[in-house]
């Protein structure tokens, strides 16, 4: 978990700082953050949409920039042909709906997370999905 919140100090997102490790048979396979796609300016740089329509947290993510930690950390592993099946999620938030369907269908099988975020579906969408979700302090 330290290492999440190690990779969490390169977010460039003006809201959150979210951080992710995926580790498999006790191998770190890939890690991410939360910031803008490379060769797009960060928020930090250019200002935040969502923060500037007082936009609540965990709704219209298509008008960020960013992408989530979860979503960096996937495609990180993707572009190193990296399998994520049966791979252990440490992040420092509860994902989203829209990574926690990321991270299902990468065969992701747990997650171990400090922090939450606000999206109710994301817990239902990995319950049913039998992904283990622990918190930790």
């Amino acid at each position: 978990m330290k290492m999440a919140h190690l990779a969490s100090e390169r977010s460039t997102c003006l809201r959150r700082a979210v951080g992710a490790v995926l580790v498999k048979n006790k191998q770190i396979l890939a890690t991410g953050y939360n910031g803008a796609p490379t060769n797009i300016s960060h928020c930090e740089d250019v200002g935040c949409l969502r923060q500037k329509l007082k936009i609540p947290s965990g709704q219209r993510h298509e008008i960020c920039r960013g992408l989530h930690a979860e979503q960096n950390v996937i495609l990180q592993a993707a572009r190193h042909g990296v399998s994520l099946c049966d791979s252990v999620l440490y992040i420092t938030h509860t994902p989203c709906s829209i990574c926690a369907k990321m991270i299902i269908n990468a065969g992701i099988k747990e997650i171990i997370c400090a922090g939450t975020y606000p999206d109710e579906n994301a817990q239902t969408f990995l319950k049913e999905a039998k992904i283990k979700l622990t918190r930790i302090k």
